[in-house]
C-alpha cells in the first residue's frame, strides 16, 4: 500500500475512483464499463466510488439491475446537493490512499489507471515526497458510439491547475486542504478553488498525458443554448464566490472579472448585439453543414459575454 508521504517503487497501490453523477445514465454506462476493463501491472486494486447526486433518470434502478456487470462499483446516494458535496461523500467513503477524480461523462482507455500509477511513482522519484498530484489528458468528443476514437484538438488544451475531470491525488492532502467547499452549489469553480488551497500547501502538478479520458457531450444544437447561457450565468455567480475566498488578481483573471475581459467580449459580441437570437440563423447554417463544433466555438463569443456580465452583476450584488 501507499504510505503517507511516499510512493515507493515496486510497492502496489490501491485506487479509489470517485465519480459524482447526476442524470447521465447512458454515458455513465460507458464510463463504468471502461473502468471495469483496466489493464494493470503493479496496482494492488481499485474501487469505483459512485455517488448519485439525486438523479431522476432511473440511474439507481439501472445500477441495481446491472450490478453484476460492475464488481468494482460501490454506490452511494444523496439529495441533489451538487458535485462538491458528492465528491466529499466519495472521499469520505473511499478505501484507497489515492483518489482519482473523473466525471461520469468521461470514458477512459484501458491503461488509464496504470498510467496514473506510473506517473505517481515517477513524481515521487522526482520530488522525493507525495506533495503532488497527477493530471491526465481530457479530449472532448460528441461521438457517443465510439468516444475514444476522437483525436486530440487544440481546443482540448487546458491550463487549469486542478480540475476534477482527470486527476489522481493522495487522499490525505484532500483532507488536509479541507475537501471541496459545498458553498459552490451552482455550476463551476469548486475544483479550481480547492486547487488554490492545494497550491498553498505546496502541491505540484505533474502532467500525465498517457492517462487519457474522453469527455462526451451531445452534439451542439440550438436547443442547448438556453441551458448553456444559464450555466454561464451560474459560473459567473460562483466565480464571485471564488474571488471572495481568494481575492487575488490571478483569480480575477480566471473568472474573467477584469476590464480586459469586459472589453474583449464586449467588442467581439458588439456589446451583446451578437447573441443567441441574432446568431441563430448562422449557427443553424453551420450545424446543417455538419459543423456543429465550429458553431459551438462561435457561440462561445456571446456565451462568454453572458459569463462576464454575470460576474459583474453578482459582484455588484455582494458589494451592495
Amino acid at each position: 500500500m501507499l504510505n503517507k508521504g511516499s510512493i515507493v517503487v515496486g510497492e502496489t497501490v490501491f485506487f479509489s475512483v470517485v465519480i459524482p453523477t447526476y442524470n447521465r445514465q447512458p454515458i455513465l454506462s460507458k464510463c463504468l464499463k471502461a473502468l471495469e476493463v483496466q489493464q494493470l501491472r503493479d496496482v494492488e486494486g481499485y474501487e469505483i466510488v459512485l455517488v448519485d447526486d439525486g438523479s431522476t433518470d432511473g440511474t439507481l434502478e439501472w445500477l441495481q439491475a446491472h450490478q453484476a456487470e460492475f464488481p468494482h462499483v460501490r454506490r452511494f446516494q444523496q439529495q441533489h446537493l451538487g458535485p462538491a458535496a458528492a465528491r466529499n461523500l466519495g472521499i469520505e467513503q473511499a478505501k484507497g490512499d489515492i483518489i482519482i477524480f473523473i466525471d461520469s461523462d468521461l470514458v477512459v482507455t484501458e491503461n488509464f489507471l496504470q498510467a496514473h500509477a506510473d506517473a505517481l511513482v515517477k513524481g515521487q522519484k522526482q520530488l522525493g515526497s507525495d506533495r503532488f498530484f497527477t493530471y491526465g489528458a481530457v479530449i472532448n468528443t460528441c461521438n457517443f458510439e465510439n468516444p475514444t476514437g476522437e483525436p486530440y484538438k487544440i481546443t482540448d488544451f487546458s491550463a487549469a491547475f486542478f480540475a476534477t475531470g482527470n486527476v489522481a491525488i493522495p487522499k490525505h492532502w484532500l483532507e488536509k486542504a479541507g475537501l471541496f467547499d459545498t458553498s459552490f452549489k451552482l455550476y463551476g469553480w469548486e475544483d479550481l478553488e480547492l486547487g488554490v488551497r492545494l497550491k498553498k500547501l505546496g502541491l505540484k502538478l505533474i502532467k500525465c498525458p498517457e492517462a487519457v479520458g474522453y469527455h462526451w457531450h451531445p452534439t451542439f444544437s440550438l436547443e442547448q443554448i438556453k441551458s448553456l447561457i444559464e450555466k454561464e450565468i451560474q459560473r459567473g455567480r460562483m466565480g464571485v464566490l471564488f474571488y471572495q475566498k481568494h481575492p487575488t488578481w490571478e483569480v480575477r483573471m480566471m473568472i474573467q472579472m477584469t476590464w480586459l475581459h469586459r472589453l474583449l467580449w464586449g467588442i467581439l459580441s458588439l456589446n451583446g448585439m451578437l447573441n443567441e437570437r441574432t446568431m441563430a440563423p448562422f449557427l443553424q447554417w453551420l450545424i446543417n453543414r455538419g459543423k456543429p463544433q465550429l458553431a459551438l466555438e462561435i457561440a462561445r463569443i456571446f456565451l462568454n459575454w453572458y459569463n462576464v456580465k454575470g460576474v459583474y452583476e453578482a459582484y455588484a450584488e455582494v458589494r451592495s
